[in-house]
């Protein structure tokens, strides 16, 4: 039910060789996904926990020829946790974007967690929509 959040394989800071110049969580001047507090062993209340809708921004990333991405939750849900060892080594998103790379811990409402993995693509599914991306383009 607890969702990682990461970059996709065909994201283009995983492409071409971009550098990573910085990671932000500062989302606006009142929004730091750093301060989020998630404290207890409950993992049913998690008091101090920000909610996200599927739209809320996590953090922004600076790539060294100056382009800036916003990363988004995606799913509807409680923030648990966000990947401070990414500020410190931002490298780990590109060198393992699916383990120690991971950007945020999401947990979705249990009535709703259903629904979100129902709605998520297969592998195959997924490789069919680059592939429709790349030839489009």
């Amino acid at each position: 039910r607890i969702c990682v959040i990461t970059l996709a394989e065909a994201h283009p800071l995983l492409q071409n060789g971009k550098a990573i110049k910085s990671i932000n969580y500062q989302i606006s001047a009142n929004c730091s996904r750093l301060q989020n507090k998630v404290s207890g062993k409950s993992k049913r209340v998690w008091p101090g926990a920000q909610f996200l809708t599927e739209f809320a921004p996590l953090c922004r990333i600076s790539s060294s020829d100056g382009e800036e991405y916003t990363i988004y939750s995606c799913i509807r849900g409680r923030l648990i946790e966000v990947n401070e060892n990414i500020l410190n080594n931002p490298a780990l998103l590109q060198e393992k974007p699916s383990t120690e790379g991971y950007i945020a811990v999401v947990l979705p409402k249990f009535e709703e967690s259903k629904s979100i993995t129902q709605g998520l693509l297969t592998q195959k599914e997924y490789e069919e929509v680059l592939l429709k991306r790349l030839n489009s383009s």
